[in-house]
Order: structure tokens, then C-alpha cells, then sequence
């Protein structure tokens, strides 16, 4: 299994397939998709193979991500690769739901084992407001179709901001009270370009996790492959509640996760000084090359991000890696 300096061992993967996304969330892209570079992105050749790869390395776990993946035709195929990957366990997708309605059916029957959908409202006026797009009950409506076409593993990404829908935390656990999805309420987090909104909007995650321990939430056990959030349960809910505290003291260390972007770059971390080309190892079919240059560029990650430091690297927007 691939490891590092730290001892550190990764078996989740996150792919992102485009960095195209519809929606112009005011955390991320409050002017809409900027098109600044290249848009050759990999195709399902040379992302078989960095799945492939990362399998033989003891990768069990693949997240597709985008920007926005769905916007991808092709993505029942890529879903239909992972899925067929010897060793793959887990096949995820990180989507803002919009075409979730019209696609889950083919999704699911690629391959699709997991599912995360980004709403950060339940209200639908607050949703448009964060968005720039008023299809907060179409999406609901897409959750549901999902868990009767038997998608049991959904979870709800909720980025915190003070002045949006920190006020509004209430209304996803009236939802959860008999809706057994997990809600995870992720810190902001700052990037290039929206350091001042980060300023005014973070609200750190550790006042809410003392809140759901007060009330009788209780920590569930991590998985080898699970992302970085800490899970609580409760008796008397249908869901769970997950905090994604990237600020909190030795969050990197349980670090189980590496990145590849759309142009086919390894990031070692979301907030690394820059990601590093593996397209041209991309196109020899034998990939032991490939393999060897993994092992050797994991020995540069660093032992923790420095977002502390407020050094965010070369991360511009969270739509360039997926999050």
C-alpha cells in the first residue's frame, strides 16, 4: 500500500474528471466557471489507468469529483471502470445534485456504491442565494428516487458560513429526525481568491461538536477508508451528523487520501504549492513507471497542510480539486 515518510497508509483515492461546475456557490465561484486553462481533461483510457494503478498500490476506495462531474457524458463509463477494477471496494461521487433526478438510475447501475451531495441549505431561498440557482427541491426530489432505487450510502456536504446557514443548522436536524442520511457540516476553508470571505464567514466546528456531545450525539468508529470527518450518532435519529474540522488540531494526521486533478496532476494534498504532472506516464500502457514515480513523489508530502499559517498553496477555488 502506498505510504508515507509518516507512516501514513492511502487507499482513498479522489479523481477529479472535470473542473467545470454549473453552479457559482459564493464560497467558491461567486463569478461562475472561469475557463483560465487547458480543458483537455483525462479521458477513460488514461483514467482506467491511474485507477488501475492505484488499485495494485492498495487503493480500495475512488471518489469522483469535479467540479461538477456530472457534466461529464461519460460518466457512467468512469463510474463502470472503477466498479470493475480488481480491488476497488468503493466507488463515490461528489455531485451538487443537479442532474441527480434524471441520472441516478444509470449511475447507480455503472457501479455507484456511495453517494454526496452538496446542499448547503434547506432553505430554498437561502440555497439560491448561495448557489445562484433555485433547484434545492429538485435535488430533494433526487435524494429520494435515490434511496428507492436502493442508494443507501448518501451523505449531505453543508459548508458552514456565520452569516448564511450557521443560523440555519436546525433545519437539517428536523431532516435527519427521519431521513437517514448523514449530514457533514465542513469547515470554510480559505483558498486563493476568497480570503475575505473567509474572514467574515468561518465558524469553527468544535463549538458545534461540544453542542452534539451535550445533547447525547455519540463518536462513531472511523473506517480504514473513510474520509476525514468525525461521525456522530444519535437514538432518537434516522441520520447522522458528520464535522469535517480541517482547522482542529492534528487533523492530518489520520490522512488517508490523494488527489489527481482533471489534467491528470497528483496534488498530495488540497492545499499543496502545486500539483505534478503524470500525463505523460499516463499514455505507456505498462505501468510500472507510473507506479514507481507515486511511490517516489509520496515521499514529498508533508507531515500536515499549513492553513494556520493561512498558506494555502495552489489551491484558487475549491471546484479545481473537489474539495
Amino acid at each position: 500500500m502506498l505510504t508515507d515518510t509518516y507512516g501514513r497508509k492511502f487507499s482513498y483515492l479522489r479523481l477529479s474528471i472535470t473542473d467545470v461546475c454549473n453552479f457559482s456557490c459564493n464560497y467558491c465561484l461567486p463569478d461562475g466557471y472561469q475557463c483560465n486553462s487547458d480543458r483537455d481533461f483525462l479521458t477513460t483510457t488514461e483514467i482506467s489507468r491511474i485507477i488501475t494503478t492505484f488499485a495494485e498500490l492498495g487503493t480500495k476506495k475512488i471518489r469522483i469529483t469535479g467540479g461538477e462531474p456530472s457534466l461529464r457524458k461519460d460518466l457512467p463509463e468512469i463510474i463502470a471502470i472503477a466498479n470493475q477494477t480488481p480491488g476497488i471496494e468503493t466507488v463515490a461521487l461528489t455531485s451538487n445534485g443537479y442532474k441527480l433526478f434524471d441520472h441516478i438510475n444509470t449511475w447507480l447501475d455503472a457501479g455507484l456504491s456511495s453517494l454526496n451531495i452538496s446542499i448547503d441549505s434547506l432553505d430554498p431561498r437561502l440555497f439560491n442565494s448561495i448557489t445562484g440557482h433555485n433547484k434545492l427541491p429538485y435535488i430533494l426530489k433526487g435524494i429520494d428516487k435515490a434511496f428507492t432505487l436502493g442508494c443507501n450510502n448518501i451523505k449531505v456536504n453543508s459548508v458552514l458560513m456565520k452569516s448564511f446557514n450557521h443560523q440555519h443548522m436546525s433545519y437539517f436536524f428536523d431532516w435527519l429526525k427521519e431521513t437517514p442520511v448523514t449530514v457533514r457540516f465542513i469547515e470554510l476553508m480559505q483558498t486563493g481568491d476568497n480570503a475575505t470571505f473567509f474572514n467574515e464567514q468561518h465558524v469553527s466546528g468544535q463549538n458545534i461538536k461540544n453542542d452534539l456531545l451535550k445533547q447525547g450525539w455519540q463518536l462513531k468508529k472511523r473506517a480504514q477508508t473513510a474520509g476525514p470527518a468525525e461521525e456522530f450518532f444519535h437514538n432518537d435519529y434516522a441520520g447522522s451528523i458528520g464535522l469535517i474540522m480541517p482547522y482542529s488540531k492534528d487533523f492530518c494526521n489520520t490522512c488517508n487520501r490523494l488527489r489527481i486533478s482533471a489534467l491528470g496532476k497528483l496534488h498530495l494534498c488540497l492545499f499543496a504549492e502545486q500539483g505534478m504532472s503524470l500525463r505523460d506516464l499516463l499514455q505507456l500502457e505498462d505501468n510500472t513507471a507510473l507506479k514507481r514515480e507515486l511511490i517516489k513523489l509520496l515521499a514529498d508530502k508533508k507531515s500536515t497542510h499549513f492553513l494556520h499559517d493561512k498558506l494555502v498553496g495552489a489551491t484558487e477555488n475549491l471546484a479545481m480539486l473537489g474539495g
